[in-house]
C-alpha cells in the first residue's frame, strides 16, 4: 500500500499491507450488505421498481468507488487503534495474521454500525451498484467522507494528514 503517512506514528507496514490484501474482499461484502439491507429494510414488501430491479440485477458492483472510503477508514483504524510497536503474541499468530484478523473485525463491526444510517447504505448503492453517471458515484465517495468525519470527528486530508475537527 503506497499511502503517505496519515499522522507522525502512521509507520506500522505490517498493518498497512494486511489493509491492503482484504481491501477487494472487504468492499465486496460491504456492498453486498448494503444491497441486503436496503432490500429488507427499505423494501420489506419486495415491491419491484427500477431501483430495485437495478440492486437485484447487479452481480458484479463496482467496489474501485469505494477506494477512497476504504483508504480513508484504514487510515482512521491506524490512527485510533493500530500501534506502530510489534507486540508478543501468545496465539502462534505471525503479527500480519494477528493485524489481518483484527482488522477485518473493526471493519465488519464498523460497517454493521454505519449501515444503521439509511444515508450510509444510500452513499454506498449509489457508488456500487446505482450509478447511472459516473458523477454520481463520486459525490456518493464524497458523501462516504463526509459520514466518516463526522462519525469519527477526524478529518482526513490527503496532504495534512488525520486532524480532529473543532467538535471533537
Amino acid at each position: 500500500m503506497n499511502s503517505p503517512l496519515l499522522f507522525p506514528q502512521d509507520k506500522n507496514y505490517i498493518l498497512k499491507e494486511a489493509q491492503e490484501k482484504t481491501k477487494s474482499q472487504l468492499l465486496t461484502d460491504l456492498a453486498e450488505s448494503a444491497r441486503i439491507i436496503y432490500l429488507q429494510k427499505y423494501n420489506p414488501l419486495g415491491l419491484e421498481d427500477d431501483t430495485i430491479k437495478a440492486i437485484k440485477s447487479c452481480r458484479q458492483p463496482i467496489i474501485e468507488n469505494l477506494d477512497n472510503f476504504y483508504s480513508e477508514l484504514a487510515g482512521v483504524y491506524r490512527y485510533k487503534i493500530g500501534s506502530n510497536q510489534l507486540e508478543f503474541i501468545f496465539s502462534g499468530k505471525s503479527h500480519y495474521e494477528k493485524y489481518l484478523d483484527d482488522w477485518k473485525e473493526a471493519f465488519e463491526l464498523w460497517v454493521e454500525d454505519f449501515s444503521l444510517s439509511p444515508y450510509f447504505i444510500r452513499a454506498v448503492l449509489e457508488a456500487t451498484i446505482l450509478q447511472p453517471k459516473d458523477r454520481v458515484a463520486y459525490l456518493a465517495s464524497n458523501r462516504l467522507k463526509v459520514y466518516l468525519s463526522q462519525y469519527f470527528q477526524l478529518k482526513v486530508y490527503k496532504y495534512r494528514g488525520i486532524l480532529p475537527t473543532k467538535a471533537a
